[in-house]
């Protein structure tokens, strides 16, 4: 495929956000996956999912905090440095906002983006659910981004749940997603876009029709 196709991974178990040492382990078949792959571009997600060496099935929120800013900025530095590239990272959706947290979300993925020298995988789905779960202006989340980061884009479906916004990546994109997604490529122009639909798959023509839509946006 990698002789067709540019490649894009996009992983889920670097936990770049926990208070557990960086996984060097994984990050050696990692490091042997891209070298074997030469992958276009190389994702993760802003968040974290184990502690104590174990692991939750789920992609868990940070607070907004200096404390947490200054440690996910080290992770990221430190797995670049053992890649050998820069890596993109991913707005992940939330439901709870910690306590403690006190930078606004947009602010935080941009300076983490800013300082560790990573690029930015904007999921415009997790925006618009995290802007209604936490009633902050999706377009000002946007406007607080550096386009010029943004690697890569997503889109998935949600769904809805004792008054929340759930990324379920079950459903088609919501009719109310798409107009961000046209605001994102106006801003930052088009990037290459993944529609993310993991469950309840439906016939290949829908899945077809979706990805039609993002390219029409896109050109």
């Amino acid at each position: 495929m990698r002789a067709h196709y540019p490649v894009s991974l996009h992983g889920v178990g670097l936990s770049l956000g926990s208070a557990d040492p960086l996984d060097e382990r994984h990050l050696s078949r990692l490091a042997a996956l891209v070298a074997r792959v030469e992958p276009m571009l190389v994702s993760e997600h802003l968040s974290w999912s184990s502690i104590g060496g174990h692991h939750a099935n789920d992609l868990l929120p940070l607070p907004f905090t200096q404390e947490a800013l200054d440690h996910v900025v080290a992770r990221i530095g430190a797995t670049q440095d053992r890649l050998g590239r820069r890596i993109l990272v991913e707005n992940v959706s939330t439901y709870a906002r910690l306590p403690d947290s006190r930078i606004p979300e947009a602010q935080f993925v941009a300076e983490v983006v800013r300082r560790s020298g990573c690029g930015l995988l904007l999921d415009v789905n997790n925006v618009f659910v995290n802007a209604a779960n936490h009633g902050f202006d999706p377009s000002g989340y946007l406007a607080a981004l550096d386009g010029t980061l943004v690697g890569e884009m997503h889109l998935a479906g949600f769904e809805r749940a004792d008054g929340l916004l759930v990324d379920t990546h079950a459903a088609p994109v919501a009719d109310e997603v798409w107009p961000l997604y046209e605001e994102a490529v106006r801003r930052f122009g088009a990037r290459p876009t993944l529609i993310e639909w993991d469950a309840n798959i439906p016939p290949l023509d829908t899945l077809l029709g979706e990805a039609a839509r993002a390219r029409t946006v896109a050109a």
